[in-house]
Formats: structure tokens, sequence, C-alpha cells
């Protein structure tokens, strides 16, 4: 469900910017200078989505050789665990060697909630060699829009955020609450696209735009979705690597506002049992390099067989690198029936009940929207893996089956029902394992295996209800 849709239109001056940063590092140091800023925070995403890195005074930013950080940093759990390593997996994590992380100046911001001066800039990892590193969820992502460039083609995407805000909660074994708006009272209703409800929360959206503005971070639209006290941002189409960076930017950002007016903001797939659950929908079109027009739209203004095919990847491979679009135990609980995720890769023209919706649109704007990724995953991991899919079915040529008029709930359930099973289908699928590379493959169903362990040694109030004396 969402308020309004982005276009990922091939109208260069309309999308978001790739340059909002600075160029190099003679610019950078300038643009520090400028700004007074005292530390700057070295950020490296991580499997999980997590921000990982140092702070680093501003001098020794620019004086410094390039940051190191142990290659295990790719390799580490939600939990801080990490799994069994082997010899397939890249060289340093066996020794736990470093890693070479060396900025990508574009990202460059302040950081706005800062109590003192201060800025971030993304960095991307290298071997000693110079080599990028694989297995980097950026890197992945990279990858994937290389295999578009090397066709001819440049992808666009926009993502759709879903997020709910919560009262702050200390006790793990208690239930979220919704919040206390400024009117003093918690919502006990669902309001779906009440502008009054958003209203609720005025300040702390004021305070999220203003951060977002003082990042370069573009939101499109904002509002109140069919979950108590859940929200949803729509960003501006554009290039995918620049659009993950902004999902995981934003993410921070609107945590960090949240925490200001005492609350939580929660990218949990399903936070609160009688809710629905909070997604990262994906808009996709693909676009001519040479023509500049979207290739899902032909001169007539109707869709092309390239647009079919490109339907035809995503229902074919989403369901083999699910893995990577619902990462979580949690995220799972998200994929059931008439809660408005999907629970198949049926297709269908503005339906909401299937995986795969083709919304209204004009020929310049025609895209497909995959509905299946969850709020809780990585945005470069997610971004990746959908784009392969679609991709996978532009080279092969794949057929998609007859759109659905109806309601997707009445078809199959066809998606995996837990992460050990999603895992099972990427590692064995040899086309997506080609394009991610079996390093990543194996390290990342590691991380999600370890994981699973762990949540497998809490035992849930399910179990003392219905199993204690009845057994």
């Amino acid at each position: 469900m969402s308020e309004t849709h982005p276009r990922p239109a091939p109208e260069p001056e309309s999308e978001v910017s790739a340059s909002r940063g600075v160029a190099n590092a003679e610019e950078a140091r300038r643009w520090c200078r400028e700004r007074a800023i005292e530390d700057i925070e070295c950020i490296v995403p991580d499997q999980a989505g997590v921000a990982r890195g140092k702070l680093m005074p501003t001098e020794k930013f620019f004086a410094e050789k390039p940051m190191t950080l142990p290659a295990a940093i790719f390799t580490q759990t939600i939990t801080g665990d990490y799994p069994e390593r082997d010899e397939e997996e890249y060289s340093e994590s066996i020794t736990d060697g470093d890693l070479i992380f060396r900025p990508d100046f574009s990202t460059f911001a302040v950081v706005p909630w800062a109590s003192d001066p201060t800025a971030h800039v993304l960095h991307d990892a290298f071997h000693r060699d110079g080599r990028p590193v694989e297995v980097s969820p950026r890197r992945v992502l990279q990858r994937v829009v290389q295999l578009y460039k090397d066709a001819g083609l440049r992808p666009v995407v926009a993502p759709e955020l879903e997020f709910f805000l919560v009262k702050p909660n200390l006790d793990p074994d208690y239930p979220l609450e919704p919040p206390v708006g400024r009117s003093g009272r918690t919502e006990r209703a669902r309001q779906a696209y009440s502008i009054s409800a958003v209203n609720e929360f005025e300040a702390l959206f004021d305070d999220i735009y203003e951060f977002s503005e003082a990042q370069g971070l573009e939101i499109d639209t904002l509002a109140h979705e069919a979950g108590t006290a859940q929200m949803e941002i729509n960003l501006r189409h554009g290039d995918p690597v620049e659009l993950a960076d902004q999902v995981f930017l934003f993410k921070r950002t609107i945590r960090e506002a949240a925490l200001r007016h005492e609350m939580y903001a929660t990218f949990m797939a399903k936070p609160i049992a009688e809710e629905p659950g909070s997604a990262m929908h994906i808009h996709h079109s693909v676009v001519s390099m040479e023509t500049g027009e979207n290739v899902f739209s032909d001169a007539e203004g109707g869709a092309t067989k390239e647009f079919l095919y490109y339907i035809a990847g995503l229902q074919t491979y989403i369901p083999r690198a699910m893995a990577m679009m619902a990462p979580f135990v949690n995220s799972y609980r998200r994929i059931t029936p008439h809660t408005s995720a999907p629970i198949n890769m049926r297709w269908g023209y503005d339906n909401r009940t299937v995986g795969l919706r083709v919304p209204l649109s004009d020929a310049a704007s025609r895209r497909v929207e995959n509905r299946v990724p969850s709020s809780d995953a990585n945005p470069y991991l997610a971004i990746a893996a959908s784009l392969a899919c679609g991709y996978l079915g532009l080279v092969n040529k794949l057929e998609p089956d007859a759109p659905v008029e109806g309601t997707g709930y009445n078809a199959p359930f066809t998606l995996p029902r837990s992460i050990l099973d999603a895992c099972r289908l990427l590692e064995n699928t040899p086309e997506l394992v080609d394009i991610f590379g079996r390093p990543f493959v194996r390290i990342y169903r590691g991380i999600k295996e370890t994981e699973y362990e762990t949540f497998m040694g809490v035992i849930s109030p399910w179990e003392r209800e219905y199993l204690l004396l009845s057994v």
C-alpha cells in the first residue's frame, strides 16, 4: 500500500543527483574547512545494512593513509557472532587480516544531529592488492549495475520504505506499543493515508525533512501506512547505487530523528503481531544508453517484449534470491495472506495482491514494482537481487504467465517460508551464484545459518503458553 508511486522514467532532470557530495579529496578538504568540520564518520555498510567504521578527526582523515578494518566486518552476524570460516571464502577472512577502505567522496555530507560539526562519508572495500572486495554489499550492487551497462542499459529504481514508530522499549520480552502523538494520545485504530495521523508527529517529520535536506537526501512523498503509527517514505527514482545509499542513510536519519522525540523508529519486517508488516517495495525501469528511452515501452507507447522478459525474470528468480530481500527470521512473519504482502510471484496491472505490480503510468514511466522485499533488508543487496532477477529475464528472454485480474491471494503460496529455505534456493541457483559470486553466497549463507541457530536458542512465549503443561 502506498500513497503515491515514484516514476522511474528516463527524465534525467527529475532523478536524484549522483553527486550530492564532492568530487575528490581536495574538494572534500575545502568543503570541511568551510563548515568547520571537526570529525568525520567513515562508514561501511555491512551484510545486514548496519553502519560500521571509524570516527576520525578531520585532520587525521586527510593526513593518514586509507582506513583499514578487519575482513571480518563482512562476516559478522546481526548478533555480533561469526560463522565458521572455510578456505573457499575470501582469503583475508581466514586470518582476519585488514582490508583497505577508500572514501566515495560523492557521498560526503554533514551529520545534522551531531553535537559537534561532523561529516560522514561512505567507503568501498579493497584487498591489499587493489582488487575490490566482491563480498561487500555495495560492491555486489555495483557489479549488477555493470552487467546492465555492458548490455547498453541503465537500470532505474525507486524504493518505498515503510517503518513503524513505537514507544521506547527497554525490555524485549514486552510487545511494542504505538507512541504518544502531539494530542497526548496514542493511535488505537489503523489510519491509512490519514493526514491528521501524520500531523500527530509533525515535529518529528519536520526534523526528518531538515536532516534529509542537510544530507542531500530527497524525499518524494510521505504517507501514513495501514498499520498503527506505520509510515512510508517514497524516494525519487534514479541510479541504483545512489538510491541504495539514500535508503541506507534514510534509515539512520529516521532513527536519529525519532530518538530526539523520545520514540523508536523500527524497520523490522513484522514488529507487532497484529499489525501489517513493513516492506521496501522497489520500482524498476530500464533505459537504453543509446537512445535514452525506456525499453519497456515501444514507439507507439505499448509494452515491449523486453518488459515481459523482465517480469518473467522477476517471477522466475525472486523466490531464489529472496534471502537477500527477506534476510531475517522475522522477515518471513510478514509474508502471510491477506496482509498486503505477497505470497507468490504472480503479476498484474495495478494489483497489490500479487508479488509484481505494474502501476498505472504513461509509456515513458512504464515500470514494474517488486513488492517482496521487506524493510529490514540491506538496500544494496535487495536492489542488487531484484535487478539481477530482471536482468536474467532480459538476457534469457523468459516468458511470463498471464497477468492476474482478481486476487492473487487465491493462487498457491510459492515463496520460501523461512530464511534457511531461501538460502538453500540461492546457493543452488547457478545463474545467481555466477552474478553475485560464490564467496559472497557462501559467506551470506553462513551468516544466516548462524543467526538462525542463535534464534533457535530462544524459547518463545508461544511455546510456554501452549506446550508447557499440554505435552
